[in-house]
């Protein structure tokens, strides 16, 4: 049995840590809308313009205050 037959739409995976070489449900994905947003954006936006958007959220981010993780909030 491969990786890909163990999982089904139904039962819930980490793409983060199981997608890392690439999706592992193919068409099954249950974030298969995320992923061709992504594609869209990535082959419809110019790099100087991803470059500008992030640069502006780095500012962003600079300039929040910072924001506290207590122990008893985890």
């Amino acid at each position: 049995m491969t990786f890909r037959e163990e999982f089904t739409v139904e039962q819930k995976i980490n793409c983060a840590v199981a997608c890392v070489n690439g999706c592992v449900l193919g068409d099954k994905c249950p974030n298969i809308e995320f992923r061709e947003a992504a594609t869209k954006f990535i082959e419809e936006t110019p790099l100087d313009e991803m470059l500008e958007l992030a640069q502006e959220r780095l500012r962003k981010k600079m300039t929040e205050p910072p924001k506290w993780v207590l122990p008893e909030d985890i």
